[in-house]
């Protein structure tokens, strides 16, 4: 139990620190709320995304009538469900004149740490007319987890690192800018681009001055992620194993990794069961550091029986291990973007390959190679994957994303567009991007 008192004072000290020392935060794009308020906005996603300071956004955008809570606070480590009461009276208190209104607006940074946190915010939404957000880094806090009370009433919204579009507003330009994309601005863009595929889009680390320091913040959060994010969370006792599965992983990062293929190669090395191997590998993909892309088939059985491509939740996560593959970080910049875009994604594997069938929710189906340049050992190969994945969906048209190359190649009937990924990612209308200008086609040859 929290007394009112120490809620009054940890209400009136955030709004302090939220005014006084928080600048003003990057716009975050895609951030779209229902028109009706009666569902709970759940923000979540990866520690150290940016959650937090969308919450202090949302403070000031609502200035007067918000209470933000961070449950993290040492102060509420006593913190239960009956408490919700006490802090809305507290506030009241603080602010009478809200109470008639009822126009008020919750904030509650890290929810997962109180049990019942959803029975008060969805009788807070629906019965007195409040505005709640909330936010978590936990598995608790995702669409699959929430418990029944908040079942169909809540709106989740995934946050991740800063896009290079954020990436490039933060530095004081703007991203739709036709100096940009096409003028003298784009050299200085490219230079940009070139600091983001190095260290990827966590906010502290792209506000880090020094490569010293970006480097320190990082590996600061792996050992968090680590730590925190696994052992603790999930109670592992074969740290061994884990170490291992953690390097596995973030060094397959944009390739194929077959689980049955690593318990092959270590299980005489180090002691564990293939059950544990799987049940650390699903912990992964809970805490929101890893994401799977499945070979395009239209049969599950065939896309669970062919091993998944991994993708982390950043390009900093890589940095655990050491990597000259630049095409490679090209595909996880690319991957994370149609992610962002809310599409649904695979790849595609017939007698050639390609990196990517992406399925818009207009449920358009877009063929996509990613590849660090196009030259005489690989423009053969890399043009023959994204052409066959055009046949196999029937469209005319694929798109080829490089570092630098701007053309436009005709292959039989088929024609594909080479943009650099660079501008393809700042391109104006990024929610529909360039790709999705792509007809609506029918329905694919998914064999």
């Amino acid at each position: 139990m929290v007394n009112i008192q120490t809620l009054k004072e940890i209400i009136v000290s955030n709004e302090d620190f939220i005014n006084k020392e928080i600048g003003k935060p990057v716009p975050r794009e895609g951030l779209a709320f229902p028109e009706s308020s009666n569902k709970v906005i759940v923000f979540y996603g990866v520690r150290r995304s940016g959650k937090t300071f969308i919450l202090y956004d949302l403070f000031r955008r609502y200035e007067g009538r918000a209470l933000y809570i961070d449950f993290e606070d040492d102060r509420l480590s006593q913190f239960e469900t009956k408490d919700f009461e006490r802090l809305k009276q507290a506030f009241f208190e603080l602010r009478p004149q809200l109470v008639q209104k009822g126009d008020v607006v919750f904030l509650l940074d890290e929810v997962q740490n109180v049990d019942g946190w959803e029975k008060f915010c969805r009788r807070a939404v629906e019965r007195e007319g409040f505005k709640v957000f909330v936010s978590g880094s936990s598995s608790k806090v995702m669409p699959g987890e929430i418990q029944t009370e908040l079942r169909g009433r809540s709106w989740n919204l995934e946050i991740l690192p800063f896009s290079f579009a954020e990436y490039v507003r933060l530095k004081g330009l703007d991203p739709s800018s036709e100096e940009i994309l096409y003028g003298k601005e784009g050299v200085m863009v490219k230079n940009l681009f070139s600091q983001y595929a190095k260290w990827g889009g966590f906010p502290e680390v792209c506000f880090a001055d020094s490569e010293f320091e970006k480097r320190k913040i990082l590996r600061e959060y792996l050992e968090a992620m680590f730590f925190k994010d696994m052992v603790e969370r999930y109670r592992i006792t074969n740290i061994s194993l884990l170490d291992v599965l953690f390097d596995k992983v973030f060094a397959s990062f944009a390739t194929k990794m077959s689980l049955n293929s690593f318990y092959r190669q270590y299980h005489n090395k180090l002691p564990f069961s293939k059950d544990i191997l799987f049940e650390y590998y699903r912990h992964l993909q809970q805490s929101m550091l890893i994401s799977e892309v499945r070979m395009f088939a239209e049969s599950s059985y065939r896309r669970m029986r062919n091993p998944a491509k991994l993708y982390p939740v950043d390009i900093g996560m890589c940095r655990r291990i050491t990597s000259a593959d630049f095409g490679r970080i090209l595909e996880t910049i690319v991957f994370l973007e149609l992610k962002r875009r809310g599409n649904e994604n695979f790849y595609f594997s017939g007698q050639n390959e390609c990196d990517f069938i992406s399925k818009t929710p207009e449920n358009i189906y877009i063929p996509c190679q990613v590849c660090h340049d196009l030259h005489e050992d690989n423009r053969e190969r890399e043009i023959r994957g994204l052409t066959e994945a055009c046949m196999h969906l029937n469209v005319s048209e694929g798109f080829m994303l490089t570092s630098n190359e701007d053309d436009e190649i005709h292959v039989n009937d088929i024609q594909i567009t080479v943009i650099p990924v660079w501008r393809w990612l700042l391109l104006p209308q990024r929610d529909a991007g360039v790709i999705d200008k792509q007809k609506k086609t029918r329905r694919p040859n998914n064999g």
